[in-house]
């Protein structure tokens, strides 16, 4: 007859001659079992088909072993990318995921905290919206801990992981002079929230350092997907628009710095339809780096940005906080951490 039974923690435990304790510290990921014991142990559970229950584990840890993750928009090629960094990392230390989108919306991120909250999570990873913020204030009053990715809200405390976006577009502007450019303008999605004011404080600063003149004439606002849905990807169209007029002036810039790589899309269509190509015409920076910048004619010169070690490096700094790594004052402080980005020179500027 055959057995059954659900295989037990201690199943794998008497197989390998390990305590249950040293079994489950291994399989919830905790930092005291050797690497060596620790894959021992996970095979042997992959092997007799050990599958944890996880209610009954979240009433012996008092932890629902779920990382809530509130993201603006998946379609994003750097959300997805942000995803693999914590899933993985996540999962490797016994955590499951809870993917809540807010589509841009202040009112959807409020439904995404009622959704954390009556989930019980343990922690939180959060791409704000940047609006109003008293509801995240109730998540920290519910002693549920915060990291905020790629966007910060400073005034609530709570550590941050992001990308320098000022350096990006800094080395991304600062390249484009060395090449030559003297009147550079910014292609920039009009939304009021701390990357994209990074991104354009890094322009005005390399235009400055280099003796160039800029205002914010020289920002060009491209109103975005919002105008459909947010949870669409960032649309070339608007930006094309907007580079018609741009290319077809005959007080055209040198070059243009976009704000991601899907308006220098709209930028290369103009310029084709102008009979004009990249540089010659008109130089041209991306942001992002998505896989096809490299395939267009010409390549597209673009900002690679560490999504993934964004991610993994949220995981980390939650993880910290759930372990009370945070007891004296110092260590109380809201960790900030900014990971540059990297200028991937190819032929369009």
């Amino acid at each position: 007859m055959t057995d059954t039974r659900r295989a037990r923690l201690r199943d794998i435990a008497n197989s390998l001659g390990v305590s249950v304790n040293t079994v489950s510290r291994a399989l919830g990921g905790k930092d005291n079992v050797s690497e060596h014991t620790r894959a021992r142990i996970r095979a042997e559970a992959e092997r007799i088909g050990y599958v944890p229950n996880t209610h009954a584990r979240s009433l012996v840890l008092g932890s629902a072993m779920t990382i809530g993750l509130v993201i603006t928009n998946p379609s994003n090629p750097f959300y997805a990318q942000l995803i693999s960094g914590i899933e993985p990392r996540g999962r490797g230390r016994g955590y499951s995921l809870l993917l809540l989108v807010t589509d841009e919306s202040v009112e959807n991120e409020r439904r995404a905290v009622e959704s954390l909250l009556h989930s019980a999570v343990d922690g939180a990873i959060v791409v704000p919206v940047q609006g109003e913020t008293d509801h995240w204030t109730r998540v920290q009053a519910a002693g549920v801990p915060i990291v905020f990715a790629n966007r910060d809200v400073p005034e609530l405390g709570c550590d941050f992981v992001g990308i320098d976006n000022e350096r990006g577009a800094y080395e991304s502007t600062r390249h484009l002079i060395a090449a030559g450019a003297r009147r550079v303008q910014v292609l920039e999605e009009d939304l009021p929230i701390t990357t994209i004011a990074g991104r354009i404080a890094g322009f005005h600063s390399a235009m400055a350092d280099a003796g160039l003149p800029s205002s914010d004439a020289d920002i060009i606002s491209v109103p975005t997907r919002r105008h459909d849905s947010a949870v669409l990807p960032w649309q070339p169209a608007e930006a094309y628009k907007l580079a018609r007029e741009l290319v077809s002036r005959g007080d055209r810039p040198d070059a243009v710095v976009a704000g991601n790589d899907y308006f220098a899309l709209g930028l290369y269509r103009a310029l084709a339809e102008q009979g004009l190509r990249a540089p010659t015409d008109l130089a041209i920076v991306g942001y992002g780096d998505h896989p096809y910048a490299a395939y267009l004619d010409p390549p597209l010169t673009t900002v690679h940005l560490p999504a993934r070690r964004i991610g993994e490096t949220a995981v980390d700094l939650l993880l910290r906080r759930l372990r009370g790594d945070s007891t004296t004052d110092a260590q109380a402080q809201p960790r900030k951490r900014l990971l540059r980005p990297e200028l991937v020179v190819r032929a369009s500027a």
